[in-house]
């Protein structure tokens, strides 16, 4: 079966999570940037004495398409990659994939990853 990753991480955490990703084996991966919140409603920050709340957080999101083998691996190396400890790390989420189709040659399932 196919899968699909979809993890919210911290943006300054992507170079460390797509070069562990690439020592994995897993180079094939869309990255966006989006902004969310989670747990903690946004963030309170000063500028010039004044307080704003910031409730949409800058983000980042990965998007990976594999196998039922690697699932676990790259949940795991995303997870350990992108961990501070601190709220605000992200979440990863992961989905079965009904079918995937490769444009350029037709190529379907497992074959078009």
């Amino acid at each position: 079966m196919v899968k699909k990753i979809e993890a919210i991480i911290r943006q300054e955490k992507l170079e460390v999570v797509k070069d562990n990703l690439e020592k994995i084996g897993c180079n094939g991966l869309t990255v966006s940037e989006v902004k969310g919140r989670g747990e903690q409603l946004g963030i309170i920050e000063k500028y010039r004495g004044t307080e704003y709340k910031v409730d949409l957080i800058p983000k980042i999101k990965l998007e990976i398409v594999t196998t039922d083998d690697e699932v676990d691996n790259i949940a795991e190396t995303i997870r350990n990659s992108a961990f501070t400890g601190k709220m605000g790390d992200g979440k990863i989420f992961i989905s079965n994939v009904e079918e995937v189709i490769r444009i350029r040659t037709g190529e379907k399932g497992i074959d078009a990853i």
